[in-house]
């Protein structure tokens, strides 16, 4: 009888492990964290530089996959001079804080603490939380004008409802009240003035007027 040498010396093969039916499946790997819109707490009064600083940083270190806009939301307000002269400026709606499109991962959460003037994300335990649709849209996705349509804007009162002033011109010229209300949209004030005892309320243009 011949024998196969090849066999013989083979070892035998183990029996395949028993399959545990009850096993949880292997969840699926995921390669990429979604990105969202995520506030960053910055230095105030350096929102737009900071903003610059790091987007330079993100084209330097080619990570403009992983982290997109770089937003300082605002608003153009209409200020006026002491000549009546109107100019037309930004607002910070958020001051003290930027907003980022991105996905947090090891790269891109060192690049951002790492950049001067960034100090953390907003949220709860350390753990950025992305904004809510809600604050997306107030702040990001501002609503859009048509072509035809002059963009409404408002004016930069640098008064606030309880502030002391006087009244510089007209009829009621230096009459002293408090400020009641505030009318961004068309520039103008209400002013509790006291005439013959009893408080009237003026309407002004903020520019009629001085603080105390």
């Amino acid at each position: 009888m011949v024998i196969d040498s090849a066999d013989a010396s083979a070892p035998a093969l183990p029996p395949p492990a028993p399959v545990d039916p009850k096993a949880p499946a292997k969840p699926p790997v995921d390669d990429e964290a979604p990105m969202h819109w995520y506030i960053l707490k910055v230095a105030f009064n350096r929102e737009d530089s900071i903003a610059d600083a790091l987007r330079k940083r993100v084209n330097m270190e080619g990570m403009t996959d992983d982290i997109g806009e770089i937003v300082v939301p605002s608003e153009d307000v209409a200020t006026f001079n002491r000549d009546g002269k109107r100019r037309i400026s930004k607002r910070k709606l958020l001051p003290g804080y930027i907003m980022v499109y991105m996905r947090i991962n090891d790269d891109t959460w060192f690049l951002v603490r790492e950049t001067g003037g960034i100090s953390d994300f907003t949220g709860a335990a350390g753990k950025p939380m992305p904004m809510e649709p809600g604050d997306i849209e107030r702040f990001i996705n501002r609503p859009l004008v048509d072509d035809e349509e002059e963009a409404p804007i408002k004016i930069g009162i640098p008064f606030k409802v309880g502030d002391r002033v006087r009244v510089k011109e007209g009829n009621f010229e230096n009459q002293e009240g408090d400020v009641d209300t505030v009318d961004e949209a068309n520039g103008r004030i209400t002013v509790i003035i006291n005439i013959f005892g009893r408080s009237v309320p003026m309407e002004l243009d903020h520019w009629q007027v001085e603080p105390l």
